[in-house]
């Protein structure tokens, strides 16, 4: 049985930390509703990969879901809202604390239609202090925990493009509704869980932050280029790239020794710890470097490989769907049955294995409204009555 059977979670969230939180619920097994405009939430259509417009980071955060239309502004829209949270046991919804009150997703709105009722919240910078109310996306938690700065070169600061902060909320969210739902069957509390853009970021980026507190060193960036290890760093092969990380003195051993120079890395004063060779690294990535020029891809992994050395390739995005490994590890599942798409679009699956309990996506996303009706028949709603909202576009 899937651990969130039985669980009803409403999802308001928009573009990826709410939504996402919501859909790994429902990867568990959780019945998910997903609540947005009349025309479509704006994260719907980002990267369009169906013929309807629906793209690709709506499918990777709408899958196991049901979509209901609403106009939650307008008094019926309201009462409609009203009624879904009565039957709902956990929320979501990534609004700034002004959002959330005006609409009555705030936490004491809710707990005076549900008192057990879980409120999930995802902001950009919390809801304390001068940043409160100011919204933000993914990069804004890049650059400001020093993270963008680090990651290029110096005056050239770069952005991860993958959009580490934002999936990390979302995992953190999941992470506290899961506390929350547990503390519930407990003691019969709802509470509020709440996560922020820039506390997720601070945190993934902790150690260097902690290291600059006590140290003030004040690193400046090297991009690929790891500052407390070598040789880790990207070289280019003669075919592509490969990224090695080199870290402890037994691999960085192993690595002297698959040089063939052994002795003389191994018993240089300046490369006997891991900091030391970070600081010293300029010989160090200039072997790897002659070395890994020497050498295909394919060539320089298997030697890796066999000297027991962490490496991988430098995919391109079509080598990284078709590596055999991902294949395997049965890290995608291919949606072929969304109307309009020219091909299956391939989603990441729920990076999690549970022995007993499984998870993971069993139903393509919604499209745009196809479960209004269901829902709110679900509520008590008639035919004639779900027609006249419909006309009066309130759903």
């Amino acid at each position: 049985m899937a651990v969130l059977a039985g669980v009803r979670v409403l999802d308001f969230g928009r573009y990826v930390a709410g939504p996402y939180c919501a859909t790994l619920l429902g990867y568990l097994g959780a019945e998910v509703i997903r609540i947005e405009k009349r025309d479509g939430g704006e994260d719907r259509y980002i990267a369009p990969i169906a013929e309807s417009g629906e793209g690709g980071v709506f499918f990777q955060t709408a899958c196991n879901k049901k979509s209901l239309t609403l106009d939650p502004a307008s008094a019926q829209g309201r009462e409609i809202m009203q009624r879904l949270v009565r039957t709902a046991d956990v929320v979501v919804a990534n609004l700034p604390p002004s959002g959330l009150q005006s609409l009555g997703l705030d936490y004491a709105s809710l707990k005076t239609i549900r008192p057990d009722i879980i409120l999930v919240t995802q902001s950009s910078f919390g809801d304390a202090g001068p940043l409160a109310e100011r919204g933000g996306f993914d990069g804004v938690g890049q650059a400001m925990s020093g993270a963008m700065y680090m990651t290029g070169t110096p005056g050239h600061p770069v952005k991860s493009a993958a959009p580490y902060v934002d999936y990390a909320t979302a995992v953190l969210a999941a992470f506290g509704a899961l506390a929350a739902l547990m503390q519930r069957a407990q003691t019969g509390q709802g509470q509020e869980v709440k996560t922020n853009l820039l506390g997720t970021a601070m945190a993934v980026f902790g150690s260097h932050l902690t290291e600059q507190s006590v140290l003030g060193i004040n690193r400046e960036p090297t991009g690929n280029r790891v500052q407390t290890s070598a040789p880790s760093d990207v070289f280019a092969t003669r075919d592509g790239h490969i990224l090695t990380h080199t870290v402890g003195n037994g691999l960085f051993r192993r690595w002297a020794t698959l040089m063939g120079d052994a002795d003389r890395w191994s018993n240089d004063p300046r490369f006997q710890s891991d900091q030391s060779r970070g600081d010293h690294s300029a010989e160090i990535l200039a072997r790897m470097r002659q070395w890994c020029s020497e050498r295909t891809t394919d060539e320089a992994l298997r030697e890796l490989q066999a000297a027991g050395l962490p490496a991988g390739p430098v995919h391109t995005l079509q080598q990284a769907l078709d590596q055999p490994q991902v294949a395997a590890m049965q890290a995608l599942h291919a949606i072929t049955d969304f109307p309009g798409l020219q091909r299956p679009a391939q989603v990441p699956n729920l990076p999690v294995r549970l022995s007993v309990s499984g998870g993971g996506i069993t139903h393509r996303p919604p499209l745009l409204g196809e479960h209004t009706d269901e829902v709110l028949r679900s509520l008590g709603y008639s035919s004639k009555a779900i027609t006249a909202l419909r006309e009066a576009q309130v759903i």
